[in-house]
């Protein structure tokens, strides 16, 4: 079993690492003072642009996505790229063009959309030139089964009318969003799993209202466009926007929610590894009692811990990564969801031992440990709670022992 990485993903992270030290890093502070600075907490900090041309010149752009349309690295190749960017992901994926909704988005334009429709949307978003949203979940049913959403997608000549209520639109306070891609029923008497379909609304779609920006944690996310919730009240738009056939909107979201998931899992490793980081420089230097905190049993008992459950982490999603290059999606299913619940609910603890090593500084904005773990505990309800998987993946292991 070979564990080294191939020269393409030597290059790339060499040239990742270097971009971090001399741009994204600096940049952190800047940001800062800049979402500060501004009144309107979704916009985005003018230094994002300027790293997005520092990165696409570096050829450091797209990275996430497979295929002509990206590029074309694997998911074994793109795991320890997403992990270095997680070190910084308020900045670095943005800067990269591999922050989300956008990279899921741009997967299912590729994956399911139509010429047409590539040309329309994904092109500019490849291009970084524009934003998206992804509207998938309700206030009013649990959307982690996607049986229960409501939301209608109604056939009319030539037209569909959408109504319904989402929040929690991933990107969808970011003034560049110009189109969703919203989930909703064309059928509700099909089988269960053909009753959804995806289709495509531009932001300025009359019947479309952004009612208001959600706050994770009372941190905006505005970084990567924020949480919108919306109303559609007869919302049309024309047939050629439906992304796919009627009914295959339950098979396009676990084609989109795979990738998406494993990539979560990817950078939470870089939070890991930075609050570990964070951690050993505070021990070090901090003096309590008369000695640094670094010789108290109980942290280097925390940092040793941090360190065995980082490495156990990335093997998993490597491994998971392997397999879907290899196996595909669908036969990765189970290490998909192992990594889903394994990951964030671990980083979160070594990030809260980090802020517990940090005291009150580690709850402030001097240091990324509370905006870290804000982040890794979203992660354990985004794309499906712990429990939802846990029972999907128990189900799976107890029918291989009938």
């Amino acid at each position: 079993m070979d564990f080294s990485f191939d020269v393409e993903t030597k290059r790339l992270t060499s040239g990742l690492f270097d971009f971090m030290d001399s741009h994204i890093y600096p940049a952190e502070q800047i940001f800062a003072d800049q979402v500060d600075d501004g009144d309107d907490p979704w916009l985005i900090p003018p230094v994002i642009d300027e790293l997005k041309r520092e990165a696409r010149d570096r050829g450091l752009w797209n990275l996430f996505l497979p295929g002509e349309h990206g590029a074309g690295l694997t998911n074994l190749q793109y795991a320890p790229l997403a992990e270095i960017t997680g070190r910084s992901p308020s900045i670095a994926p943005a800067a990269l063009n591999c922050s989300a909704p956008d990279t899921g988005n741009m997967e299912v334009l590729s994956m399911f959309g139509d010429d047409r429709q590539r040309q329309r949307w994904l092109r500019p978003l490849l291009e970084g030139e524009i934003r998206s949203g992804f509207a998938m979940t309700e206030p009013d049913v649990a959307s982690c089964d996607a049986r229960n959403i409501s939301t209608s997608i109604t056939r009319d000549r030539d037209s569909y009318v959408i109504n319904g209520h989402k929040w929690f639109c991933s990107g969808g306070m970011n003034p560049h969003c110009e189109v969703f891609i919203v989930m909703g029923r064309t059928d509700p008497d099909a089988d269960p799993h053909r009753q959804q379909s995806m289709i495509l609304v531009p932001r300025d779609t009359p019947g479309l209202t952004v009612t208001r920006g959600l706050h994770i944690f009372g941190y905006s996310d505005g970084w990567h466009g924020g949480h919108a919730e919306l109303s559609f009240e007869d919302a049309r738009v024309p047939v050629e926007n439906l992304i796919g056939a009627e009914g295959s909107g339950f098979a396009i979201a676990q084609a989109r929610l795979g990738p998406g998931r494993i990539h979560h899992c990817m950078r939470l490793i870089g939070m890991a590894e930075r609050a570990i980081e964070l951690m050993c420089r505070r021990a070090n230097s901090r003096i309590a009692f008369g000695q640094p905190l670094a010789t108290q049993g109980v942290i280097r008992n925390w940092i040793a811990q941090a360190r065995v459950t980082v490495e156990q982490l990335r093997l998993l999603v490597l491994k998971t990564a392997w397999l879907m290059d290899t196996a595909g999606n669908r036969e990765a299913h189970s290490e998909i969801q192992a990594i889903k619940i394994a990951v964030p609910s671990a980083v979160g603890q070594i990030i809260d031992r980090a802020i517990q090593i940090h005291g009150a500084g580690g709850l402030s904005q001097d240091f990324p440990l509370a905006e870290l773990y804000a982040q890794a505990r979203a992660l354990r309800i985004a794309d499906g709670p712990d429990e939802v998987h846990e029972n999907s993946l128990a189900r799976a292991e107890l029918r291989r022992h009938q």
